[in-house]
């Protein structure tokens, strides 16, 4: 499988996993907040800071549609409205960024029209993503793929058929670096939606491209787990407290849960390892607490091993526990003393 360099970072299944906080609406129209919450996520260890690039008149049309599904987190919201609280004002993305990179940290965006895709250029960001609602807008791939930067596209509610279709139409417009990420697009998830063994079955489809996990569920055990199964990217949405609210605060990781994410990854990766058999170098000096064979009891020459006389217990500087059964009813050649190991001599 290749790694993908993002600016200058590599990411890839021999690679620690790529950490992106998400910083969507929850700086709540204050860009104090938004800075605030980048300061944050540099400190708890992300390794990159991604925003939204999109405008309400961008997105949808004023009174064309209202939320009016109970089970959403924006039941009853006019959708023009909820863009509008939602969206992060281009003339802050310079100022989000430089912040970011002041922590040596990554920035770059979802754009959601062409419009986005010429405004982020004068940004010179070091990659794209690509939003799952997004992925079957063609004409917005091909702008993206013409950049020649990397693409990180999610795959949340999208037939197999129209993820093979936009990593086509990605290719063909010149992309040679996608990260994919399995995602499901309900907000928040839940783990019995999340489908993580889908992550195998993409890496199967896709073996050019890392596969990661777009994250919507609460906490961060789903993401563990995503690593464990192959995943080198994991992306949440972040933000300073739930408690302060915002669009998607009900589903986004605060600082510290941020910081065990990036802990527990890292460590899930690292526990990956290889196929491993056999006695490792740092298991050497515990093979001393295996079990052996130990007198249990003074033993006179010529008396039977008997189950009272002869123990498995540990260390393991005795005969191994094989050979219990063998030995009991055999006599002792030589004397022996309790706490004694066995050994071929005594036999």
């Amino acid at each position: 499988m290749s790694t993908v360099s993002i600016g200058g970072r590599l990411v890839g299944p021999d690679q620690p996993p790529f950490i992106i906080a998400e910083l969507s609406g929850n700086h709540n129209q204050s860009l104090e907040r938004g800075l605030a919450i980048v300061d944050a996520m540099a400190a708890a260890g992300a390794h990159a800071i991604k925003l939204q690039t999109y405008t309400a008149d961008t997105m949808t049309l004023p009174g064309v549609h209202r939320i009016m599904d109970p089970n959403s987190l924006w039941y009853g919201r006019e959708l023009h409205d909820l863009y509008q609280e939602a969206h992060t004002p281009w003339d802050w993305h310079k100022v989000l960024f430089d912040r970011a990179k002041e922590h040596g940290m990554l920035a770059f965006s979802s754009p959601f029209d062409e419009t986005a895709v010429d405004f982020l250029e004068t940004l010179n960001v070091p990659a794209y993503k690509i939003a799952s609602f997004e992925n079957t807008d063609w004409p917005l791939l091909r702008r993206v793929a013409a950049t020649g930067k990397p693409v990180i596209m999610s795959t949340g509610a999208s037939t197999l058929a129209e993820v093979a279709e936009a990593v086509a139409i990605l290719q063909q417009a010149g992309c040679q670096e996608l990260i994919l990420l399995k995602c499901t697009s309900t907000y928040p998830a839940t783990p019995e939606n999340t489908n993580l063994r889908t992550i195998a079955h993409l890496t199967q489809l896709f073996p050019n491209s890392p596969i990661g996990l777009s994250d919507h569920t609460m906490g961060v055990g789903a993401a563990v787990a995503a690593v464990a199964l192959g995943a080198s990217v994991v992306e949440k949405h972040v933000t300073l407290r739930r408690a302060d609210g915002g669009v998607d605060s009900a589903f986004s990781l605060e600082p510290e849960e941020v910081a065990l994410l990036v802990t527990e990854t890292e460590r899930a990766w690292q526990a990956l390892g290889q196929i491993q058999y056999g006695v490792q170098r740092a298991e050497q000096n515990s093979r001393l607490y295996k079990r052996s064979l130990y007198v249990a009891h003074d033993i006179k020459a010529g008396e039977i091993f008997t189950k009272d006389n002869l123990r498995v217990v540990r260390p393991g500087d005795g005969l191994p526990p094989r050979y219990y059964e063998q030995l009991l009813g055999k006599p002792a050649r030589q004397d022996l003393s309790a706490g004694l190991p066995l050994t071929w001599d005594a036999l």
